[in-house]
């Protein structure tokens, strides 16, 4: 799926999203607005200074910051569009732990997670299809038996998923990078996976049944990464 019709959909979502939700325009939101600019240009100057093509050229960088305490949760669509919850202003607790969530949310875009996703998306259906007609509609016949949608059961368990452990590992470790390369101190991120999964109280689904790797696994790894992060992507001198 070309990215920039996803790009111009999310950002159509977006301003639904804008529109629907009750936002906060308050000391929280400018450093959110801060870190992210931040972080657009640490990673735009990497790209270049690394000779290669920068993912991120194309994009439209915005921030949200949505009033809702029970939400533990942060966003960024395909094109840079960024929400956070205040309910993850509990558990960041400061700039460098705000930085590590939103390292993380922006590493799925700059990774193209959502392009991957939508493009296979297109795959697996057409896929399906294929697979229908060459056994006489058999697929079909099932569903309709059943009342099961077969893509949808994929989906269900974790095939189809917004984004998979792999792509949540890639943003770990993405995220990782992207805020230090911004001179954020990133041994903070272990505190604030330990400060959710505390939130959490415990609850949540094991690892095989859940697209996010388990907290517990997801901070021995990002603990070990965190030494070779911080040597070789130290903070990055802006040209500009």
């Amino acid at each position: 799926m070309p990215e920039s019709k996803l790009n111009a959909q999310a950002a159509a979502i977006y301003e639904k999203v804008k529109e629907k939700e009750k936002l906060v325009n308050d000391n929280n939101l400018i450093q959110i607005k801060e870190i992210g600019k931040r972080m657009e240009d640490s990673i735009s100057e990497y790209f270049s200074k690394s000779d290669l093509d920068d993912p991120t050229k194309n994009f439209d960088w915005e921030y949200i910051l949505i009033d809702n305490k029970k939400m533990k949760n942060a966003w960024c669509m395909p094109g840079g569009k960024i929400a956070i919850y205040t309910g993850i202003l509990d558990v960041t607790k400061n700039k460098n732990g705000l930085a590590a969530v939103m390292g993380h949310e922006i590493a799925h875009a700059v990774a193209k997670h959502s392009v991957e996703r939508a493009s296979r998306s297109v795959l697996l259906r057409t896929t399906f299809q294929i697979t229908d007609i060459l056994t006489g509609g058999k697929i079909s016949q099932v569903n309709r038996t059943t009342g099961m949608d077969t893509v949808g059961l994929l989906t269900q368990l974790g095939i189809m998923n917004p984004f998979s452990r792999k792509q949540e590992s890639e943003a770990d470790y993405l995220g990782l990078i992207f805020s230090s390369l911004s001179g954020y101190d990133i041994r903070e991120t272990v505190k604030v996976w330990e400060r959710m999964q505390k939130a959490n109280k415990g609850k949540e689904p094991p690892e095989f049944m859940s697209t996010h790797p388990s907290s517990k696994n997801r901070i021995k790894t990002i603990s070990d990464w965190m030494n070779e992060v911080i040597l070789d992507y130290p903070p990055i001198k802006l040209t500009s």
